[in-house]
């Protein structure tokens, strides 16, 4: 299995822009996870995150993008980060039989800071990195 990056439906409601990705892994979602929920693995191929206490409503401040809480966290599963200036991060893992993985992405924010190629560039770095473990 290879991965592959689908884009959603992209819409804007008033100020607020939401980007929605699916993201075919070809890893299990326990090997997909720590590129999600660990500083070390947001690094790797997102953004470091000098600050990730991973929980509900723990702190989190991912460089380039803001410090604000963990919103929304279900172990393998779900890590949902609102940061102050770059608004909602939810990353959605589900199984995709015994040796892949989907990620289901949204990013939810106001103003133009980002762009669906930016978001494409940083999945194929993921689908690179955890195709390496």
């Amino acid at each position: 299995m290879t991965g592959s990056i689908e884009q959603g439906a992209s819409r804007i409601q008033g100020s607020t822009h939401l980007l929605h990705f699916l993201v075919r892994l070809p890893r299990p979602m326990e090997t997909v996870w720590p590129a999600l929920a660990t500083a070390e693995g947001l690094a790797a191929w997102f953004t470091p995150a000098d600050v990730l206490e991973p929980r509900l409503g723990g702190a989190v401040t991912l460089r380039d993008v803001g410090s604000g809480r963990v919103t929304a966290w279900d172990v393998e599963r779900i890590a949902e980060y609102t940061v102050e200036s770059g608004g909602r991060l939810r990353f959605h893992l589900e199984r995709a039989g015994d040796e892949g993985s989907t990620l289901r992405f949204t990013h939810e924010f106001r103003g133009e800071q980002e762009s669906e190629q930016r978001w494409r560039a940083r999945f194929e770095r993921l689908i690179e990195n955890v195709s390496r473990r």
